[in-house]
């Protein structure tokens, strides 16, 4: 009797377990979150100072990203915050107006990708070199499984 209960309380436990990782929905990776494992993947390389407008600006807040095509200055190898702007659909640029904490910081590039700028309304702002990303590694070419007859 005590097996058959216990086989019993298995059984419904093991079905509640599978049923609720069936019914978990999958997040959806947010934009900033797919060019950042193309960089940690591939690798970047040097970021040179001067104008690039060719970078990728996010703006992160919460569980959401948004990513927009933009130009920043880099000067000795940090991004400089009051220089930094987004493309609009007619390549005009308009200036990224946001109160930044930690003013003082170098904001770093590391590995294509600069280093999180706070601002004071909590959202994040990254920018990433992606004209940097090193190129895609080659596979190896397999060898075929063996076909003998014995």
């Amino acid at each position: 009797m005590k097996k058959a209960i216990t086989l019993f309380a298995c059984i419904i436990l093991f079905g509640t377990l599978y049923a609720q990782q069936n019914n978990e929905e999958e997040i959806p990776a947010t934009c900033y979150q797919k060019y950042a494992s193309v960089f940690e993947k591939r690798g970047a390389f040097p970021v040179e100072n001067g104008t690039h407008d060719d970078v990728i600006i996010t703006f992160r807040k919460g569980s959401s990203a948004d990513c927009f095509l933009g130009k920043v200055t880099v000067k000795e190898g940090s991004i400089d915050i009051t220089d930094i702007y987004i493309k609009f659909e007619d390549n005009t640029y308009e200036k990224v107006e946001k109160k930044y904490k930690y003013v003082d910081e170098k904001i770093n590039i590391v590995n294509g990708i600069s280093k999180t700028i706070v601002c004071y309304d909590d959202e994040l702002i990254n920018v990433m070199f992606t004209k940097k990303i090193k190129p895609k590694k080659k596979n190896y070419a397999r060898a075929k499984e063996p076909e003998f007859d014995l």
